[in-house]
């Protein structure tokens, strides 16, 4: 197989419709558009239980949960203004007014002990504490957003027609998955990630490697029964209603044509 590169530069799902990459990364929302859209491509695994998805402020200022966010500055970038955004205007009573623009450099927060701001569990924290802050990290998926993160995306025509492939690959990369988050002989696999991504060190990966295993971003609820990338039909009913609510999708969308469960749930690697 042949790995390539995404980024904020690719419409990913534009390629694989145009049939120049056979599967994609996303997450939960990219499945019930598919259906929206009437694209036809599905969700076949969720790598990722929980969204890393977190907002970021400073210890000992007083902000101590989301309530306590409610009417303050946010600094949010594009995609989370349609994502985890609405659902929190909807769970806590945040407002528009509050969302200020995240150019993806903590710098302006690192100087506001007031700020907060968006990241990912494994990237933002770290580098606030390599600048020498006490940063204080809250999970969005803790408050009940269900989203499920780093999915595998397919053409339907792909998935009917070549299932045996499919299948080989949804399981090797479950091995993958759950080896290396056991850190079981990681140290190949951890020089491939630092020679494609300059950015990437030991220490950004071990720390990534922890807390990702303490919050159980991969490993936790189906997935403990389950085996890694475990999806339910309850779990994108309840994601679907929150999202529906939030007014992201519209009442009476067929959310169940976004996904299928026969890659998954046969405790691979367990």
């Amino acid at each position: 197989m042949d790995l390539r590169q995404g980024g904020p530069n690719l419409d990913p799902v534009r390629l694989m419709v145009a049939g120049r990459v056979d599967m994609i990364m996303s997450n939960g929302f990219q499945a019930l558009t598919y259906v929206r859209e009437n694209v036809p491509a599905l969700t076949i695994a969720a790598m990722m239980q929980k969204d890393p998805q977190v907002l970021m402020t400073h210890e000992g200022n007083g902000i101590n949960s989301f309530e306590d966010m409610r009417g303050r500055p946010i600094l949010v970038g594009s995609g989370g203004r349609v994502t985890y955004w609405p659902f929190l205007k909807a769970r806590f009573g945040f407002t528009d007014d509050q969302v200020r623009p995240y150019t993806f450099n903590i710098q302006p927060w690192l100087v506001d002990r007031m700020a907060i701001q968006q990241g990912f569990l494994s990237s933002e924290p770290l580098s606030a504490i390599q600048a020498g802050a006490r940063p204080k990290v809250f999970l969005i998926a803790d408050a009940g957003y269900e989203n499920y993160q780093t999915t595998v995306d397919i053409m339907r025509p792909m998935m009917e027609q070549r299932s045996d492939v499919v299948q080989r690959f949804i399981n090797a990369s479950i091995e993958g998955w759950t080896q290396y988050m056991r850190g079981q002989d990681i140290a190949a696999a951890n020089r491939l990630i630092i020679r494609d991504n300059p950015e990437m060190n030991e220490e950004r990966i071990a720390y990534a490697i922890r807390v990702m295993n303490e919050q159980g971003i991969v490993i936790s609820g189906d997935a403990n029964t389950m085996g890694v990338g475990a999806m339910t039909d309850a779990r994108w009913e309840r994601f679907y209603n929150t999202m529906r609510d939030a007014g992201i999708y519209p009442a009476g969308l067929d959310f169940r044509r976004g996904y299928d469960l026969r890659f998954v749930n046969k405790r691979v690697g367990l």
